[in-house]
Parts: structure tokens; sequence; C-alpha cells
């Protein structure tokens, strides 16, 4: 059967804002412009430097997507658990029923910046009050396609020009796909599930789809009314995420990092957190041990120290 291509329901490029303490993001869904695109919530285009970043917060009811194309950020949570995103690494976590937890950048003795993105992904209502848990996917697990001399496709989650990733990153079924091109109107093509919402965001570059032109930072959401999406690179270096998940139909009451379906079930995970029961025990008076930053000569020790 021939593909059926998906038409474009908004696009919009994303404003550059503060969030966390001292980092600036590009914040596409989250923002008033699309407050979430279920199962997304929020997709960061983050930019952050050393000793500034996301100190220690908690999450309830989603899990979080971090893809690192820059510098590396260190992670610590309430469970003891400890590590290390490098260029080209992900982090799959499952808050489930609740985490506390630190993000933030290494000082890299060669001034680079942390950059990368951030996806935050609900969580189907009865996988809530799941235990938390985490995926690292090193940058050397992700199979990549290349399909001609001109395009790359890292598979980090799904199936892409016959090119399969690994399983089991994510509770909620997601797909992920980083697109990379060299040359000027070299095409593209990705099959995508019937009953999963897509996006694509811009990273570098251009794209054009239907003959216009989509300029760096651009987010562009797909009706559902088709089974792929197709394009071309508007520069020679041109990078972009697609990215797709199930539409998981329900209600996003959401305040900050607590995500649930109904107001009723919002308030119990504040209360919750404030005594410290059903999942935040933990948190009562924990203090990561990077709240202060982390040096890049001390990494190796740092991810030693982890009890997972």
């Amino acid at each position: 059967m021939s593909p059926i291509y998906r038409t474009i329901q908004k696009h919009f490029i994303a404003l550059e804002q503060e969030e966390g303490v001292g980092a600036r993001v590009r914040r596409s869904i989250g923002s008033m412009k699309q407050k979430n695109f279920s199962p997304f919530l929020l997709l960061d285009h983050f930019t952050v430097s050393h000793p500034d970043g996301f100190p220690d917060h908690p999450h309830h009811g989603q899990e979080t997507i971090t893809y690192m194309h820059q510098g590396m950020v260190a992670h610590e949570d309430f469970t003891g658990s400890k590590g290390v995103l490098r260029p080209g690494d992900l982090q799959f976590m499952t808050a489930g029923k609740g985490i506390m937890h630190s993000e933030i950048p290494v000082l890299m003795e060669n001034g680079d910046a942390a950059i990368g993105l951030q996806l935050w992904v609900d969580l189907p209502k009865d996988m809530k009050d799941c235990a938390p848990r985490y995926r690292d996917l090193r940058r050397d697990e992700i199979p990549i396609a290349k399909p001609n001399e001109h395009l790359t496709v890292k598979v980090i989650s799904g199936k892409s020009y016959g090119v399969e990733s690994l399983k089991e990153l994510a509770y909620t079924p997601v797909e992920f796909y980083h697109f990379k091109s060299d040359k000027k109107g070299t095409e593209f093509e990705q099959q995508v599930p019937t009953n999963f919402n897509v996006f694509l965001y811009v990273m570098n570059g251009s794209v054009i789809i239907d003959g216009k032109v989509y300029p760096q930072y651009s987010t562009i959401f797909y009706n559902t009314d088709g089974d792929s999406v197709k394009g071309m690179t508007g520069n020679n270096n041109t990078e972009f995420a697609l990215i797709g998940g199930l539409n998981l139909d329900q209600s996003v009451i959401q305040h900050g990092p607590f995500v649930e379906t109904s107001k009723e079930r919002l308030i119990k995970v504040f209360e919750n957190f404030q005594y410290g029961i059903n999942g935040f025990e933990k948190a009562v008076g924990w203090k990561s041990t990077i709240r202060n930053g982390i040096l890049e000569k001390d990494v190796s020790t740092f991810e030693k120290s982890s009890k997972t």
C-alpha cells in the first residue's frame, strides 16, 4: 500500500526563556502556544552552564527523556542513583508515584555549556503510581540508519529505514528519531503509527514540507490523518528530531512537575510531597551532593559512587 502523508496542524518557532536556575530554554510544548500534545507535556531545547542548572526538585505521574548534544549533565536522586550523560547519551526517567532529583551541568575543562533536549511524557492513569526507574541509553547503543550518503538517522526509539532501536525504554510508547543531513534538498520519510501524535523540531538548519520552509527552532505538529511524514532539508547542515507518542486520551491536570488526571488526585500528590508519604518518604530532608556543581575531573569518582 502507498503511504498516506500527514498534514500539518500548526507550527511556530520556540522562543528562548529562563528556566530552573540560570538555564535558557526554547520551549515549544508546555508553552502558551501549545500547552500539551498527548502524551507530551513539555519539550525544552536547553542551554545551561555550570554551576547553574536544575537543582533538587520532585516529579510525579510522568516520564522524562533527556538527550545530550553538547557538554555533560550529572544527575542524582533520593534513592542514591547517580550518573552522567555525555554528548549523544539519553536518560529515560520514570517518576511514577514520586521522585526527587537534581540535574546539574558538569563544569567542562573546554568551557562547553550543556546543550540538549528534554521531553516530558505523560504516564497512563493506571501507571501514575508505579515505582520510579531509570534507563540510560548510551551513544554507542543507538543504531544508525544511513539511507543515502547525505542522510543519517539515529534510531533512538522505533524503526527507521529498516533499522530498529533497543526496546523497553519507557512505559508510554514513544518513537524518537534524530535526522541529520549535510546537503540541502535531501529528502526524508518516516512511517509513524496511526494512533500516535507526531511532531518535528528543527534543531539546526531548516526543513521544507509541501514547499514551505520551516527555519531553525520551528516545531511542526502533525494531524493524525496519515501513516507517514515526509519532506526535505532546506540547508546544507540540517538536524531535526522527529518524535511521536501514543495519544493517551486522558485529562491532564498539571502543576509544575506534578501531573495527574483530576484535581482531587493532584491535591493528594501535593499532600504526599508535603508530608513525605506515599512515595516521597526519602524526599524529607534530602539534599543532592551535586547541588553546588561537579567538575569534569570528578566525573569518574562520582559515577563509581552510585548505588545502581
